[in-house]
């Protein structure tokens, strides 16, 4: 694909998780999102839920593997399935695209590999592998990787090292704290110094408030780097790790996070598109949604393209 794509205003899906469980999705333990693709009951509502994204303005959309990490399936007694899980999702994003008939494109969406808002501690051998597998499967479905709300430069160094092996460039979606920092403690500018970022698509703060994407815009913007946000729209500042909220078994039915971190309800969808016309004004290109937005949201994106 054209690496100079969100040098120009771009447009990304919205929560994918979120407006499943919105449309009639009942997932099991915390495997959230994957529910749909593990159940093929759910399938046609992964296609329309992407289809809903693309005909309210995405050129953009990410897979359906947020929740689709080894570790998840294998806490929930489905590690058999990680392999099948991710496949769908490929195979029901193309499915999607082609029903468009739209020219978009699909991100693989490579999550962190353990838990979500928090640094990954692990043994690098093993978020390598957990990467590398997740990678592999995606591969022939899409037209680039996307590093889904990471924690930590050496998460990023990981997940580069790998995706660059199969020849394909990546965007970089960082999770940030209110302090600007990743939740390692590191500052994303210090990160980018020691990579090579020459199949770096873009950088953008994923699933953060508006409050704190717009505290990492200034960072981002000195990097030279194409940036923007995909913002979650929770209640809280700072959303907490899936272990802390859902305490469900594999065979509850799991507890959907707005429960714990709430729906920001003056959000309006007014505010929304001041809120995006504010990161246009600074200079991002790379714009979407994250936890909590909906398609009505990234038709205000679509706005600024007419």
């Amino acid at each position: 694909m054209d690496k100079n794509f969100f040098k120009k205003l771009r447009i990304l899906d919205g929560g994918m998780g979120q407006e499943l469980l919105a449309k009639g999705l009942v997932s099991k333990g915390s495997l959230w999102s994957s529910g749909a693709l593990i159940n093929k009951k759910y399938h046609q509502l992964v296609v329309d839920t992407h289809l809903s994204f693309i005909e309210a303005g995405s050129e953009v959309i990410v897979t359906n593997t947020f929740a689709s990490r080894r570790v998840r399936f294998e806490k929930n007694n489905v590690g058999k399935q990680f392999e099948y899980a991710n496949k769908i999702a490929g195979e029901l994003a193309v499915k999607a695209r082609e029903k468009s008939k739209k020219d978009i494109l699909i991100a693989g969406g490579l999550p962190a590999q353990n838990d979500t808002y928090c640094e990954d501690l692990r043994d690098n051998k093993i978020i390598s592998t957990n990467f590398k597998d997740q990678a592999e499967i995606l591969n022939p479905y899409i037209d680039f990787f996307y590093l889904d709300v990471i924690s930590s430069g050496k998460e990023i160094e990981i997940a580069s090292e790998i995706i660059d092996k199969f020849n394909k460039p990546v965007l970089l979606g960082i999770h940030f704290k209110k302090n600007g920092m990743l939740p390692s403690g590191e500052i994303i500018s210090d990160i980018v110094s020691r990579n090579n970022t020459s199949n770096w698509l873009g950088i953008i703060s994923a699933c953060v408030s508006p409050e704190i994407a717009n505290i990492t815009s200034t960072e981002l913007k000195s990097l030279k780097i194409p940036f923007g946000s995909k913002v979650n729209l929770w209640n809280i500042e700072e959303p907490v790790p899936n272990k802390i909220y859902n305490k469900s078994d594999y065979d509850e039915i799991g507890t959907n996070p707005n429960i714990t971190m709430g729906k920001r309800k003056e959000m309006t969808l007014k505010k929304f598109k001041k809120f995006i016309e504010s990161n246009i004004n600074n200079g991002a290109t790379i714009l979407g949604g994250c936890c909590e937005t909906t398609p009505n949201h990234i038709k205000e994106i679509s706005k600024f393209k007419l």
